[in-house]
This record gives structure tokens, sequence and C-alpha cells, in this order.
């Protein structure tokens, strides 16, 4: 048996504060992931970021934190271990090609375009297959916008994509995708 724990990046806003729902529900939902052996990955300490990393350290897991040299980190962060990229380019690299599955979270244009780096190497193979899955209820007419607008490159690539709405559904989604 395989003790080795698999490892889930984070994507997802920087403006999202503690005091509003998705913060805690995000916070909930990666302590559930630590607990079902996930480790985390994510691109820093604030936000969405902030609530993923708490969730993961709560729930028994290690987080990884791939910030940017040009913002300071701050010292009340809950990282496991930080490494401080260059810029945005090598950190999207290291988040992307680093994580066996992707949790894309409600964010705006530099969750969107975590997205479709991840997605789009995902759909032309130049990564191996792995979950890449959407939470909340903003995805879902973003996916359809998108599946309707767009011109695809291959014929499968909304088969990609899982939109979760509940906890269990990640789970479900990230489970099935491992067996």
């Amino acid at each position: 048996m395989n003790s080795k724990r698999r490892r889930i990046t984070a994507f997802g806003s920087s403006r999202i504060t503690p005091d509003e729902p998705i913060f805690r529900d995000v916070q909930q939902l990666s302590s559930r992931l630590a607990g079902a052996g996930w480790d985390g990955l994510t691109g820093g300490h604030q936000g969405m970021m902030a609530a993923f990393s708490q969730g993961i350290r709560q729930g028994g897991g290690h987080v990884r934190g791939i910030t940017l040299e040009r913002f300071p980190t701050p010292p009340d962060n809950t990282l496991s271990e930080e490494i401080r990229a260059k810029d945005f380019f090598e950190r999207m690299q290291v988040m992307i090609e680093a994580a066996d599955a992707y949790l894309v979270l409600p964010g705006g244009l530099g969750t969107l375009a975590e997205l479709a780096m991840s997605w789009d190497l995902l759909a032309i193979n130049v990564l191996e297959p792995r979950p890449l899955i959407l939470y909340g209820e903003m995805w879902k007419k973003i996916h359809d916008q998108l599946h309707n607008s767009l011109v695809m490159s291959v014929d499968h690539g909304f088969e990609l994509m899982t939109i979760c709405e509940s906890h269990d559904e990640v789970l479900s989604a990230l489970n099935h995708a491992s067996s």
C-alpha cells in the first residue's frame, strides 16, 4: 500500500475575507480533503488560498505555498512550507505540474487564467490525466458559456472538468478519479 499523500492544487481569489461564508466553507472542505489523504498546494496566503491552507492544516495535512518574491509573506500565514517564485509564470508552472488534482475555487481573472492553463495542458495531453474540479455555483454559468462559445482544439475538453457544489461531490470526484 502506498502511504504517499496526494497533492491537490487550489486556485482561487485572494480577495475573499474570513467573514464571508465561502471562506469558512472552503476551510471545512479542505479539512475534509486532508482527512481523506490529500496535501495542499496553493499560490499564497490570502483569501481562498488562506481558507484552503487553514483547512488542510486543521485536517492534519501539509500545505506548500508557491508565493511570489515580489510580495512579502505575512507572519500569520498557515503554510507548512513556502517556495518563493520569481514571477507568475514560474509560480503557475509549479502549481500545475506538482499537482495530482486541481480544485478551482471562486475567483477572478487570475483564477480563470490558472483554470485555462491547467485545462488546456490536460486537454492536449501535455499533462497526465488528473481531476479538474470546479467548486461553487459560479462555475456552472461560466462552463455553459464557454461550452457554447469556444472553438476547442479537442473534442473531449469539457469532459475533463467536474463541477461540484458540495463537499461530498468533491470527495466523490476525487475518489472516482483515483479508482
